[in-house]
């Protein structure tokens, strides 16, 4: 599987957003779209930016009962995303559920990928706010091969995992990490960060980019930064 860049378009607004992507003349990028965007514009803002050629990262992370995320991500896969996701604390079942929704009637769906641990959390506040005793990083492989037992593509994790990730539920099984800032950028509220040429070298497939990138005074330069250092 190729190695790829996404950006995270964390805009309030269709406005904002097309207005960044304007900005990448020529250029196609992978982009997230997640809940802030999406609860702002909806499906449309989906289907503007895959009308322009982009591939998308639908980033909303669905977390209910079985049934209710499978007829959700019904829904989701008739917005012909490329990759979508849930939290794999829902369980086996609810990921089951969610990729016989996700599934059109061709057979074909989006990669379906699992969130195991955000970015933001670290092993004390995993302690003690979600009583989690367990050293994080068996959290993330537990939740990473219940994934992977239930049929899904992958899983979202700091980069600081892919690699453990990989050697755990194998090489074709997908990394998507954000947590990546470059090495002279600042961190913001992520606590498990890597560069893009250290996420490289350790396995992520893919690295999601946000305000590296969309906050740049260059964001174009920024983003062709990013692909040098991660894809090469």
């Amino acid at each position: 599987m190729g190695k790829d860049v996404i950006i995270a378009c964390d805009f309030n607004s269709a406005q904002k957003t097309l207005a960044f992507l304007d900005k990448f003349e020529g250029k196609k990028p992978f982009v997230k779209i997640g809940m802030e965007l999406y609860y702002s514009e909806g499906p449309s803002i989906v289907r503007e930016i895959k009308k322009r050629g982009h591939k998308i990262f639908l980033d909303l992370k669905l977390h209910d009962i079985p049934n209710t995320v499978k007829k959700a991500m019904a829904v989701l896969s008739r917005l012909d995303v490329d990759m979508t996701n849930l939290h794999a604390a829902g369980t086996k079942n609810m990921m089951k559920a969610a990729i016989e929704g996700l599934t059109r009637e061709d057979g074909s769906r989006p990669i379906l990928i699992a969130v195991t641990q955000l970015t933001s959390t670290d092993q004390e506040s995993m302690e003690s706010d979600l009583l989690i005793k367990e050293p994080i990083d068996e959290v993330v492989m537990h939740y990473a091969s219940c994934a992977k037992d239930a049929g899904l593509d992958g899983v979202v994790c700091s980069p600081l995992e892919a690699g453990k990730v990989h050697e755990r539920c194998g090489e074709a099984f997908v990394t998507v990490t954000p947590g990546v800032r470059f090495a002279d950028g600042e961190v913001g509220d992520q606590k498990r960060v890597m560069t893009p040429a250290q996420a490289k070298a350790i396995g992520s497939d893919y690295i999601v980019v946000g305000r590296p990138i969309t906050a740049a005074d260059d964001p174009v330069a920024a983003y062709e930064r990013c692909c040098k250092e991660f894809i090469g």
